[in-house]
């Protein structure tokens, strides 16, 4: 497959793209001989080879949820489209389907079909299917035995909805790869010359109706791309293996961290992740370093609660001088080659919270970057070193910023956030609450255990004055009830942990802590896992669009809510977003195909982030129920499923596809935190930066009679917050004229729209009149809007809409010796004139 797609992506754009190196993890179960893996992990990659996704079967797709241009998440293949070539008739060659999805991954290329509107009245009124190029020819058929003419609809002129396109096989048509991979002949990408931006597919409504390498070679990842090679080089292709898992926390035990309980922060968090969040099997070991390191505890496996608590009595509780990042680094090396002699592939979590002493980048980066480990960094507080986010970045670890307070408990939550995945969701830790106050008497919450969660259920509650622990009180759905006498309390670590016997009872939890002292802060986390081995839990994934930022362009914020790839819709759910200079910003994320967010109820939440100010910031996800959210099995795209093929002038149909189950499953109460990668602004002006609305990106048109209505949702003044000024509607008869000239078109007037906020609603209706529409006519819109610097958005996707006068019907009958001449008109019309030369035979 990979060998016949790089040739394919080849000679596809000009010979400009192959495949060079293709890395193969297997699964750690295996047997066989197989290189080391490094940074390899299967939460990273790129192509995924999994059981199906139950809202697409065996069907091959592309997870994707940015902007035209941007790269996707992953693709997803199954291993019965790996094994059963029966199902390369009915979507094409692997090679083939893998350039496809290839092409939305790298490229944020979007489908030239559509599952949704088929077929389209063209400009010269005549039904076209949904493709690019239009020289793709073939039949429209209604019957899967025999190929019978499609019926129309007599309101829109348009198939019904049973009638299919059935490619000619014998077609020379070269384009398009992103509509009709299967077919012999095509072999390149929709160019400039050959595109269809007349067809309501994603690719025209997310990339302004651009060509398909017009966006590779001018929007994408490899944008300006122009070598080409004389001859397509050899794939190399490697196979690697990841056996248990390898961690060593290497802590930082300088002076600065006896300064406001750091030392004690630290303990509090790692005793978390040692207890509950690290997996069985595992090995960790323990390095403290300041001006000197020491290994505190060598590799040790996890085999039980026994080996967890050596691992909790062997951290740091001193402080020491200097901050020698490098010795500990060093040391940490040695410690990883305790496993099996090499650290390739194993992990640190590197954590300080001051400038290093010594000179990481000269000192021990090469080494660290050569030994081919994976380096996690924790920057406790504003003072942690600036190299911390560069060496995560360079060894494919994850960068977090930790506020030094307890309340924020954003140590803890990085700490949580250490997991790593087979792709087996079962053995995965996952937070169902993480909260922390400063409080003088009460503290009250809740937290819900859903059917997918419950196993290995622990409650951990930290708290800041010594002597001074929380009388506690926990309820639970079923009148469950735990008090301070059921947690294991470690007075030196101020903490106290409460496993749930068995599996917690689904529902509604309810805390309450009373603090009796002086004012002291607190914070409560709430971890489980899969409550059975055969059903996937609901996880949250967090991350923001980009790791750093200056300014020049807004930062979207994004929460995937899933289980095992089908989207939990319908949620609620909150970004909370803190700097290390203390600038918070707190945002509604929503899922609703508009302002950020790509795709309504895919289970992708986003939002814009725009109070840009310089600093390193943490991202902390909160999700909830609010009685609406379910687990949607709708399919949005994949791989172009080809119901036949004209050969020989004869229809040759393809099994059809395997029916999915489309009702949604309600998830009931449940709660979810999770904490993405942190990441850093730096502005290059004391000024903030000033943003326009965001692009309108579900611009619709509808034509009643004599007046066209436009709907769309309202962005804001900055992007999606807020409520813009006013709003630049424009037409034109010329598509190309429109996307290309939209200021210069013909403007509609808005003076009686005044913009709603952010989100809302918006129709507009308004007179055809002064467009001259008649019969065949077709009108294309689109919009912009305007806030009061004044600054304008792009301008929105393109609606259309199209004059179409239903049929005449003409009969006769006999009366009195009288020919009469019946005119039927079918459908609602608005003056129209019907001007009819008629033979009649009688």
């Amino acid at each position: 497959m990979i060998k016949d797609a790089s040739s394919y992506l080849y000679y596809a754009a000009g010979k400009r793209f192959y495949f060079k190196e293709v890395t193969v993890l297997v699964p750690s179960n295996w047997t066989g001989k197989y290189e080391r893996a490094k940074t390899e992990r299967y939460d990273k990659a790129h192509i995924i080879i999994d059981e199906p996704n139950r809202a697409y079967g065996d069907e091959p797709y592309t997870l994707q949820y940015g902007q035209c241009g941007d790269e996707g998440q992953y693709i997803h293949l199954t291993p019965n489209f790996m094994l059963d070539d029966k199902l390369v008739a009915v979507y094409a060659k692997r090679g083939r389907v893998l350039v496809h999805e290839w092409a939305h991954l790298r490229w944020g290329l979007y489908d030239e079909y559509s599952d949704e509107e088929p077929f389209y009245l063209s400009k010269e009124v005549t039904v076209e299917a949904t493709r690019c190029s239009k020289n793709i020819d073939g039949k429209q058929c209604t019957s899967r035995e025999d190929c019978v003419d499609c019926a129309k609809n007599t309101t829109t002129g348009l198939p019904t909805s049973d009638c299919m396109f059935l490619p000619n096989q014998s077609s020379t048509a070269k384009e398009s790869i992103m509509a009709y991979p299967g077919l012999n002949s095509v072999s390149e990408f929709c160019t400039t010359e050959t595109h269809n931006a007349e067809a309501p597919n994603r690719q025209n409504q997310m990339c302004g109706n651009r060509a398909a390498l017009d966006v590779i070679l001018n929007s994408s990842v490899d944008a300006g791309a122009q070598q080409s090679f004389a001859t397509i080089p050899s794939v190399n292709i490697t196979f690697v293996q990841r056996k248990s898992r390898v961690v060593c926390l290497t802590l930082d035990v300088s002076s600065s961290m006896s300064l406001n309980d750091k030392i004690l922060r630290l303990r509090q968090a790692a005793t978390l992740f040692l207890r509950e969040i690290i997996e069985d099997t595992a090995h960790v070991g323990i390095v403290q370093f300041s001006t000197e390191a020491e290994i505190l505890k060598g590799l040790t496996e996890i085999n039980g609660n026994q080996s967890r608590e050596d691992l909790v009595s062997a951290l740091p509780t001193g402080t020491i001088l200097y901050t020698y990042v490098c010795k500990g680094l060093l040391t940490t090396l040695e410690v990883l080659k305790q496993h099996d002699q090499s650290a390739e592939g194993d992990e640190i979590v590197l954590l300080t919270d001051g400038e290093a002493t010594d000179n990481i980048m000269t000192d021990c980066f090469n080494d660290i970057t050569r030994s081919n480990v994976i380096v996690h960094t924790i920057a406790l507080g504003k003072s942690a070193d600036n190299t911390l986010k560069h060496m995560s970045d360079e060894t494919g670890g994850i960068f977090f910023y930790a506020a030094e307070s307890l309340d924020s408990n954003e140590l803890v939550d990085a700490f949580a956030s250490l997991i790593t995945s087979d792709g087996n969701l079962t053995h995965q830790a996952i937070q169902l609450e993480s909260s922390g106050n400063t409080i003088t008497d009460w503290f009250n919450g809740t937290f819900s255990v859903d059917w997918t969660v419950g196993k290995d259920t622990a409650i951990t509650i930290v708290y800041e004055v010594s002597g001074s622990s929380p009388i506690i009180f926990i309820e639970g759905p079923s009148g469950e009830s735990f008090t301070q006498s059921d947690f294991i309390h470690d007075p030196s670590a101020r903490t106290l942990t409460l496993r749930i016997p068995g599996t917690a009872k689904i529902g509604e939890w309810h805390y309450s802590l009373l603090n009796m002292g002086s004012k002291q802060a607190m914070a409560i986390t709430v971890t489980t896992r899969a409550a059975s081995a055969n059903v996937p839990p609901i996880t949250v994934r967090a991350h923001m669009d980009q790791n750093s930022a200056d300014g020049r362009k807004a930062m979207l914020v994004y929460a995937a809510v899933t289980q095992k790839g089908l989207p939990v819709i319908m949620a609620d759910v909150t970004a909370t977003l803190e700097s290390d200079a203390g600038h918070m910003a707190l945002l509604q994320l929503e899922d609703n195909g508009a302002g950020a967010d790509a795709f309504r109820h895919d289970g992708i939440y986003s939002a814009y982030f725009i109070d840009l100010k310089t600093g390193r910031y943490s991202l902390k996800v909160r999700v909830q129920n609010k009685g609406k959210a379910r687990i949607s099995t709708h399919r949005r795209s994949g791989a172009p499923y080809i119901p036949g093929y004209v050969v020989n002038g004869q229809v040759v149909l393809n099994p059809p596809k395997p029916p999915v189950n489309n009702e949604p499953v309600e998830v009931g109460s449940f709660s979810r935190t999770a904490t993405g990668e942190s990441f850093v602004v730096e502005l290059g002006s004391t000024d903030p930066p000033l943003f326009p609305p965001c692009k309108i990106i579900d611009l619709k048109a509808k034509l009643e009679g004599e007046n066209v209505t436009l709907t769309w949702t309202a962005p804001g003044a900055i992007y999606d917050q807020g409520t813009a000024s006013l709003y630049h509607i424009h037409w034109s008869k010329d598509l190309e004229l429109l996307r290309r000239e939209f200021n210069e078109t013909r403007a509609v007037n808005t003076s009686a729209l005044s913009p709603q906020e952010a989100g809302s609603i918006e129709e507009y209706t308004f007179s055809s009149s002064n467009f001259n529409i008649t019969n065949g006519t077709t009108v294309f819109f689109a919009i912009a809007a305007e806030n009061a610097d004044p600054l304008q958005s792009e301008m929105s996707n393109i609606a259309r809409v199209v004059k179409f006068e239903p049929p005449v019907y003409i009969h006769t009958q006999q009366h009195n010796s009288i020919n009469v001449i019946a005119i039927a008109v079918s459908g609602t019309v608005a003056a129209i004139v019907v001007m009819i030369a008629v033979i009649i035979y009688i």
